[in-house]
């Protein structure tokens, strides 16, 4: 019964670092673009202001919805190699964005499609400080749940 508790609580913990990794790389998102429309901290508007409150959650839906299925490949190697190296979920958190690249790439529609290179490497950095940040959440402890044997208490 042990065992399978830790597994539900692992389970848990992935899940608040993917939710985290969405998050934070919906952040990053958000300000490099509004960045590179001139808001800067020094003149702060409240209406960009303000804005981060809704556009960041609501970025991080479709952060999370197109990284899912490279994200959990990553993670579950992640676990099965028991790998904690920060450097590990910054790479592949570029991985996966490169994937989601080369998805939005193959799909039909065009307008769909990222092709400015500050955009594509605007994405591929949001990939690396969500798994920066999955790291900081979740993946210092990966593999944990294997390394001692819980055993169950005699009855």
């Amino acid at each position: 019964m042990r065992r399978l508790i830790a597994y539900l609580v692992r389970f848990a913990v992935i899940l608040a670092g993917y939710v985290v990794a969405s998050l934070s790389a919906s952040t990053f998102l958000n300000i490099l673009f509004l960045a590179h429309l001139g808001y800067t901290p020094a003149n702060p508007e409240p209406t960009a202001t303000a804005s981060l409150y809704f556009s960041v959650p609501f970025v991080a839906l479709f952060v999370a919805y197109f990284a899912f299925m490279p994200a959990a490949v990553v993670i579950l190697i992640a676990e099965a190699l028991c790998r904690r190296d920060w450097l590990f979920y910054a790479l592949a958190g570029a991985v996966v964005a490169g994937i989601f690249l080369g998805f939005v790439h193959g799909s039909a529609d065009i307008n769909f499609d990222v092709t400015e290179t500050n955009a594509r490497l605007a994405v591929i950095g949001s990939g690396m400080v969500g798994g920066i940040f999955y790291w900081l959440s979740a993946g210092r402890w990966a593999g944990s749940w294997r390394r001692e044997a819980l055993l169950d208490a005699e009855p």
